[in-house]
């Protein structure tokens, strides 16, 4: 299992966009494999302090291993989603210095076959980012009604037809259960009238499925609003995302808090009285054409930056 390599994406960006304060507070809210952590690490000072998180049990011990190489560490096994409660927890809310997340599915959960995420290879049909907890794709798809999973793979997938899909599943599902990633992925293109160039078939349902399961959007929208009450004033965010669902909310989120509250058109308050809570920072970054090179799976990554501003009372 400790085999499969990741590449660590945007990684002298992310991290030159969050590093302020060098003997500061950090959290690194997607741990994966550590490699934005460990860049992280090498620039600070050696007062400073760095939380990672993760759900994946096998994230979890690389960072217990890191943890124990350089005690300025430490790994919460636990979703992004529990960010506010965990920095309460220690007693260091609004002190955070600088936030990143890589979100969506690393390099190591695609290519193992066991844990369900890949079409590529047969295996079983888990998607779980932390497969202790919740329920597989497997028994989600058992249970779930026809005109849910097609909301699901319209909503989270784009899928246009959803409906057809979700309609040749449950039919599929009652003759035998699915349990296999192949099995899903045949099924999902006998039923795709149209197949995308240069794209399976199934990568839309895939997708949808796999951020059902783990509740990826609601953890990433609870995580962003819980970013400003731990991160100090000055404190940056970053974010990482790979697909359009994932940066709308990241863009929307920004946008929203550098707006800041909502009042009729019209009315003559003032920049503060708007109360915005972040300033954004620069534009988007995208990988450069030497990283996709190195790493295909970079080519759809889109770091956004913003800034915590001091809140009037």
């Amino acid at each position: 299992m400790t085999g499969f390599q990741h590449l660590t994406v945007l990684c002298e960006e992310t991290v030159d966009a969050v590093l302020g304060d060098r003997q500061g507070c950090y959290v690194d809210a997607t741990f994966g494999r550590g490699g934005h952590t460990r860049r992280l690490l090498a620039e600070l000072g050696p007062k400073a302090r760095v939380i990672g998180f993760d759900k994946d049990p096998l994230a979890i011990a690389a960072g217990e291993a890191l943890a124990v190489a350089d005690p300025r560490f430490s790994i919460v096994h636990d979703s992004f989603a529990a960010l506010s409660a965990q920095i309460e927890a220690r007693g260091l809310t609004g002190q955070i210095a600088g936030i990143l997340a890589d979100l969506g599915v690393s390099s190591p959960q695609l290519d193992d076959a066991e844990r369900g995420f890949s079409f590529m290879n047969d295996g079983p049909l888990d998607m779980r980012m932390d497969p202790t907890r919740g329920q597989s794709a497997a028994v989600w798809l058992a249970s779930v009604s026809e005109s849910d999973l097609a909301d699901v793979l319209h909503k989270y997938g784009e899928e246009r037809f959803s409906r057809r899909i979700a309609r040749a599943l449950v039919a599929a599902r009652a003759r035998e259960p699915i349990t296999r990633t192949r099995q899903l992925a045949e099924l999902v293109s006998a039923a795709h009238p149209s197949w995308e160039k240069h794209k399976h078939p199934a990568t839309r349902s895939f997708q949808a499925i796999r951020i059902a399961v783990n509740r990826e959007l609601g953890d990433l929208e609870d995580f962003l609003a819980q970013s400003l009450r731990v991160l100090t004033p000055g404190g940056r965010l970053a974010v990482i995302s790979f697909h359009s669902l994932e940066d709308r909310i990241v863009k929307q989120f920004i946008q929203r808090e550098v707006k800041g509250d909502d009042f009729p058109p019209g009315l003559p308050v003032t920049w503060q009285q708007l109360k915005p809570q972040l300033k954004k920072v620069g534009k988007a970054i995208e990988p450069s054409a030497a990283e996709v090179d190195r790493n295909p799976r970079a080519r759809s990554a889109r770091l956004r930056v913003a800034e915590r501003l001091e809140v009037a009372a």
